[in-house]
């Protein structure tokens, strides 16, 4: 673990043990990496998204902070949960897009990373793949999981594996599963 990692899983736990100032020593070290997150996800989008990144960063942030529950495991657990709120918040946009229209075009996501298509680049509604994973959760909420922090999370194998405490060998077996079942269900 490297030291940045560690002092950002110190900060965590001292935040979560009730260290205002914490947070603030803190979020200077997970900016730019919050930054790169809300990047991924908005190349991702439509042209002319509406949303920027630092918007979507301050929201996310404003969620993040407002969970005094959570027990910070480490860094990997903190960018799982900016992950999840980055993505809600993105559906939630996508939603109200959608809703604004009255049923008009649906925001696309490209998903040649997590589908791993090499072949073609396919694009996917926000919308469809939100409900899909929804769908996948109540089947199998550990493969809805690894799929949100693999792919919204860009956590890499052994980050996701520390995360959910599983072996890498299990998070790989249950990635590639995942990802065809994601696949076949959003092509319907």
């Amino acid at each position: 673990m490297s030291s940045t990692s560690k002092n950002v899983t110190q900060l965590l736990a001292d935040w979560g043990g009730g260290d205002k100032q914490a947070l603030e020593h803190l979020m200077p070290l997970v900016y730019q990496e919050l930054h790169r997150l809300a990047d991924y996800y908005l190349r991702r989008e439509r042209q002319g998204h509406t949303l920027q990144a630092t918007a979507l960063i301050n929201e996310a942030y404003l969620k993040i902070i407002d969970q005094r529950s959570v027990n910070w495991q480490n860094r990997a657990h903190f960018f799982g949960v900016a992950a999840q709120m980055m993505r809600r918040i993105l559906v939630d946009h996508a939603r109200s897009h959608l809703y604004a229209k009255r049923g008009g075009g649906a925001q696309k996501l490209t998903l040649d990373e997590a589908l791993a298509l090499p072949q073609q680049e396919r694009d996917v509604d926000l919308v469809a793949l939100d409900d899909a994973l929804k769908t996948l959760e109540a089947m199998d909420a550990q493969q809805s999981r690894i799929i949100e922090l693999r792919f919204f999370g860009g956590l890499t194998i052994e980050e996701t594996a520390e995360v959910l405490s599983l072996s890498p060998a299990t998070v790989k077996r249950e990635w590639h599963w995942a990802k065809a079942w994601l696949y076949n269900e959003i092509k319907k």
